[in-house]
């Protein structure tokens, strides 16, 4: 089986197809086309005609992609900006009628749990009691788990793209007054789960995505050309000084930075500001940066479930009034 999977996101749409090795997805090609649709969308999370376009041509290509490399199954989903979009339903259907696709849109609380699963396959049940960090464009995900699935998982509205939105999207240096207005929201939503995981005590603190990730070269983890099994920690001290280098900076100078790509370079400092307040909230000094997030947790729970991807190819459209098979809500 080649399975392939079609992330849509708050700033890009990535395809990831891999091969499978006694349950383990094994990767085989990657690509990704840049739409910022979170930057499209209207003040009330709408995304209009040319966003859908954009989306709609996207997963088309991705599509005929997916078929030059013989996948046999392609599940696509949707993360934060379709989740929230008024239009959501607008959305879909126009994404069925023209690309045969039935993009599901995944809840963040699942969004929590796949990844938490895909971290603990790859961190191993050695490292003992877990929590898990996520930062996406439009929502953090934090879970915590024993075992190989979560005991509890949330999504709380603190992406990095939407604080950036919210309260930081001149491109000028910032305001201090606007970096307290950032900090306070972010300990706000995280009182109660702050709670729960300091009355857990994990031993062992992992983040996943991109913006850890870019954060992490920042303070100065090994470059991602070395490859996935390289070892990289991200400590809180280093992200209090990286906090204070990105407020310095206007966004173009950010992009100048190590790890702090021009297509992120405007929300790098949200990013960073949540990675910290969070870390700081449950007490964290340090996280291990895991290569593995969202996409390898679907495929896991594909390859582990035999028929949960929606679509498989060259099949058509399911017809009208066919429940389409979904991935399971829970992980557990």
């Amino acid at each position: 089986m080649r399975p392939g999977i079609v992330e849509v996101g708050s700033n890009t749409v990535r395809l990831a197809i891999a091969d499978e090795d006694g349950g383990t997805p094994l990767p085989v090609h990657t690509s990704k086309r840049r739409l910022h649709l979170a930057e499209r969308a209207t003040g009330d999370g709408r995304l209009g005609h040319d966003a859908v376009e954009q989306l709609v041509g996207a997963l088309s290509q991705m599509k005929e992609e997916a078929a030059r490399w013989g996948v046999t199954e392609l599940f696509a989903f949707a993360t934060a900006v379709v989740r929230d979009a008024p239009n959501q339903q607008e959305i879909l259907a126009e994404v069925h009628a023209r690309t045969g696709l039935v993009l599901d849109v995944m809840s963040g609380v699942t969004e929590a749990e796949l990844t938490f699963l895909a971290a603990r396959q790859w961190m191993g049940l050695q490292v003992g009691p877990m929590v898990l960090l996520d930062i996406g464009g439009g929502s953090l995900e934090v879970a915590f788990g024993r075992g190989r699935s979560p005991l509890f998982a949330v999504s709380l509205p603190l992406g990095a793209g939407r604080l950036t939105r919210e309260y930081l999207a001149r491109d000028t240096v910032p305001d201090p007054e606007a970096l307290r207005r950032v900090r306070r929201r972010v300990r706000h939503e995280l009182r109660d789960v702050a709670t729960r995981v300091q009355w857990e005590g994990p031993r062992t603190a992992v983040a996943t995505s991109r913006t850890f990730h870019q954060l992490g070269r920042l303070c100065g983890a090994a470059p991602g050309r070395e490859g996935p099994f390289v070892p990289r920690r991200l400590t809180r001290r280093d992200l209090k000084a990286a906090v204070k280098t990105l407020a310095g900076l206007p966004v173009p100078e950010r992009a100048g930075l190590p790890g702090i790509s021009p297509a992120r370079a405007r929300q790098s400092l949200a990013g960073a500001i949540i990675a910290h307040t969070t870390m700081r909230c449950l007490e964290l000094d340090q996280v291990v940066l895991c290569p593995w997030a969202l996409r390898e947790g679907v495929m896991l729970t594909a390859l582990h479930n035999d028929g949960v991807f929606r679509y498989r190819m060259p099949a058509s459209a399911p017809p009208p009034g066919d429940e389409p098979v979904r991935l399971p809500v829970s992980v557990r």
